[in-house]
């Protein structure tokens, strides 16, 4: 009895819609404006997210990432998370590095050390780059790729440098840069070799390795007055086992260096990408609230039109009355035709979504990440929207009274 009675709305409000096909048009746009917008925003967020972790999933479980709790930074740089990286002062000295190197269940361990300065080549403009001090063995604890030429190693340490791909650009005009010279802070440094040019600017080192000079740790400290600052050390264990108890070791030796402050943290498996995801997140959620908006009005709208359309159909709502329908009948055909028009604007939304972010991801770093979970939120606010916008002109039909209504519409 069910199951007839709700095709039969379903077939009425599909010819009710039908008959007001330009309205109805305007109700799904509404609706597809406001569903694409948070589709998109969903999608570029989350492929973000995904290139974080497939970065440390080929790094291995056994990654462990030492930070410092506060660090000084550019307060112009807090919204981009590439910056993250770019301190000035840091709790982390060489003394923590020689402890890390101690303990008997790391395998190996590289500092990342940031130096303030400019490159230029010749007599060209300075080449806006982060210039990285490190180890050789920073390769093994980040997804690092060289296209051309060597890394940093113990015979090639003094004044020798490796170059993202568009640094390479920037300093020569081509990445076959291995050979060349340039001036960073002016001293003469050779190009020894050129990092593969990344899929994304985004990773757990917070580093744009595309626009940035590697230099050894040692030329680092000699621009520092000898002093090691360092901003982070990427651990690797010997056994993924011992992780959870390598970081409570590696905490306490560290704070007990610090004269038992515990001013650093010690990162391991989604905590390394906590950080960066806070940020992204913090700005998905703003503008996820801006897209709401606009559902949200398209909910006003849809609401709108169906209240004119109560208007118009009075009599028909009289007849149906007056021939037995029950108030609970009228009520479920107009919500059901709210529910039609959310639904489809829905679906067109979602879809509509999804285009946006594959072409605005053409000029982004990163492709978006595609989930059923994005499919189901879409599906289901757009259904919200059309419960929580329909019910109102539902009930308003269906508590017309058919005398009033035939009465009304002569």
């Amino acid at each position: 009895m069910i199951r007839p009675l709700l095709f039969e709305h379903i077939a009425t409000a599909r010819e009710s819609l039908r008959r007001t096909r330009t309205r109805t048009m305007l109700s799904v746009i509404g609706i597809a404006i406001g569903v694409a917008s948070i589709t998109a925003i969903l999608a570029l967020s989350g492929g973000i997210t995904h290139v974080i972790d497939k970065q440390i999933k080929n790094t291995g479980d056994n990654l462990l990432i030492v930070k410092p709790k506060v660090q000084t930074a550019d307060s112009a740089n807090f919204t981009n998370p590439l910056s993250a990286n770019q301190y000035t002062t840091s709790p982390l000295d060489e003394s923590d590095l020689e402890l890390v190197y101690k303990n008997e269940n790391v395998k190996m361990a590289a500092p990342l050390m940031t130096v303030g300065g400019t490159v230029k080549y010749n007599s060209g403009p300075p080449v806006n780059a982060t210039i990285l001090s490190t180890t050789p063995s920073f390769t093994e604890t980040s997804p690092l790729v060289l296209s051309d030429g060597q890394f940093i190693d113990s015979v090639t340490l003094e004044n020798t440098a490796v170059l993202g791909a568009q640094t390479a650009i920037d300093l020569f005009g081509t990445e076959q840069a291995v050979g060349k010279s340039f001036k960073l802070r002016g001293e003469n440094f050779t190009t020894i070799g050129v990092i593969k040019r990344q899929q994304s600017p985004i990773n757990y080192n917070n580093v744009d390795f595309d626009s940035s000079v590697i230099i050894s740790f040692d030329s680092g400290k000699l621009f520092n007055h000898g002093i090691a600052q360092i901003q982070q050390i990427n651990v690797i264990a010997s056994n993924s086992a011992n992780l959870e108890k390598l970081r409570d070791q590696l905490t306490k030796v560290i704070s007990k260096n610090h004269s038992g402050d515990r001013d650093i943290n010690v990162l391991i498996g989604k905590e390394i990408t906590t950080p960066t995801n806070q940020l992204f997140n913090f700005m998905r959620t703003m503008l996820a609230m801006i897209a709401g908006i606009s559902l949200v009005v398209g909910g006003i709208g849809v609401m709108n039109i169906m209240l004119v359309s109560v208007a118009e159909r009075v009599r028909e709502i009289g007849l149906r009355k007056s021939v037995g329908a029950t108030t609970g009948s009228i009520a479920a055909q107009f919500l059901i035709e709210a529910l039609i028009t959310c639904s489809i604007g829905g679906f067109i939304g979602f879809i509509s979504g999804y285009a946006v972010a594959f072409t605005a991801s053409r000029f982004l770093p990163y492709d978006p990440l595609f989930s059923w979970d994005i499919l189901l939120t879409a599906l289901l606010l757009s259904i919200g929207i059309g419960i929580i916008f329909g019910l109102y002109p539902a009930i308003r039909a269906a508590r017309k009274q058919p005398i009033e209504s035939l009465r009304h519409s002569r």
